[in-house]
């Protein structure tokens, strides 16, 4: 039987998406507000999920303060309150898209948690907008 666990967590961070190969122009047209040279920020929402068997000792799918301090340590001790592009070295070079973020996200967890579980990751960038990942 497996079931799937989900840990809610959120941080704030400023961006700007840019891509540097095109003109300001096509930026603008491609990217509007979100172009903005002084850049912008988000409340963003994050939901990690992992699916896996419940251990029969503990019933637990994982142990979700044991969670809780894997999604601190790497996401939101790296991303909270930091300009993504010019504090982190993740999107020093990728453009920091709500898609981005995600997959980054789930490749900063992924190499932490038990091959044997399946792990999602939803970040909301607003309450309307939200984009999931899966590996």
């Amino acid at each position: 039987m497996n079931v799937t666990i989900c840990r809610k967590e959120n941080f704030n961070a400023a961006h700007r998406l840019h891509n540097p190969a095109w003109s300001d122009e096509q930026n603008q047209k491609v990217f509007g507000l979100c172009n903005n040279p002084n850049y912008h920020g988000h409340n963003y929402n994050l939901i990690v999920k992992l699916t896996g068997p419940v251990d029969p000792d503990t019933g637990y799918v994982y142990d979700m303060k044991k969670l809780s301090l894997l999604i601190k340590a790497e996401i939101l001790d790296k991303f909270d309150h930091r300009n993504l592009n010019l504090d982190t070295e993740e999107f020093k070079n990728l453009n920091p898209t709500a898609e981005n973020i995600a997959v980054v996200t789930w490749q900063r967890l992924r190499p932490h948690l038990p091959e044997s579980f399946a792990l999602s990751v939803t970040l909301f960038e607003t309450e309307r907008n939200f984009v999931e990942y899966h590996g």
